[in-house]
């Protein structure tokens, strides 16, 4: 499997990932925990990797991490 690098990060929705969270004061354990109440097994350690950009992020992943910070998926891309 080829591993693909975006501007060295291997997901572009991180930074915005950590901004939402934030504002709706949650740590990440708090998103982890809400990741696997809808179903998605991931650990703190994860979420983590995902703000530093150095995990991928699946689309149902960025369905629901939408869903639990109150965002669009779009912002979560950066389209908006």
């Amino acid at each position: 499997m080829k591993i693909y690098d975006y501007n060295g990060k291997k997901n572009i929705c991180g930074d915005r990932i950590h901004e939402a969270r934030r504002k709706l004061k949650l740590t990440q354990s708090d998103l982890a925990a809400k990741l696997q109440l809808a179903g998605i097994i991931i650990e703190r350690d994860s979420v983590s990797r995902i703000e530093l950009g150095t995990r991928f992020v699946t689309d149902y992943e960025v369905r629901e991490l939408s869903k639990i910070l109150k965002v669009s998926v779009s912002w979560l891309l950066g389209v908006e």
